[in-house]
């Protein structure tokens, strides 16, 4: 809510929050979702905690839309950050399962090969720059380095 200093200006100032206590003192009780406490849980835990976290969004900016208290609206910051924590850690688990399930195998998804750079990628490999050609090959056994007995 934004009110007019005086009649003859019109620059705007914020109105004073009822609450105006600390914002860590308001937070403090408030549950917050630990990335730790989500990797110990299974994958349709975390869904559901996500579709959870989602309705209470919904709630919250409800709330902010028929004017809600400041502690709801400073409260939308905290659950959305908790979705990304919650997605973050799933995605997590769905990427070390597709690498669990391509290991050993000849082709690997195009998401999970190193990225490096493209000039990288492109290059060849170390056994494929020192192949020999098989008359590369018969030439160097036949015809070897030269040893000498005196060094300079």
């Amino acid at each position: 809510a934004l009110k007019k200093r005086d009649p003859g200006s019109s620059q705007l100032s914020p109105a004073p929050l009822a609450d105006a206590e600390p914002a860590r003192d308001r937070f403090a009780n408030m549950p917050r979702v630990k990335a730790y406490e989500l990797r110990s849980k299974t994958s349709k835990e975390l869904l559901t905690e996500l579709d959870e976290q989602k309705a209470e969004l919904a709630q919250l900016r409800v709330a902010k839309v028929s004017g809600g208290a400041a502690s709801k609206l400073a409260k939308i910051k905290i659950v959305r950050k908790a979705i990304a924590r919650i997605l973050t850690v799933y995605n997590q688990k769905q990427k070390a399962e597709a690498r669990k399930a391509c290991k050993g195998k000849k082709y690997v998804p195009l998401d999970l090969r190193p990225k490096k750079t493209r000039a990288i990628r492109r290059a060849l490999k170390v056994e494929q720059k020192f192949m020999k050609t098989p008359r590369q090959k018969t030439k160097s056994s036949n015809f070897p380095m030269r040893r000498f007995a005196v060094t300079m």
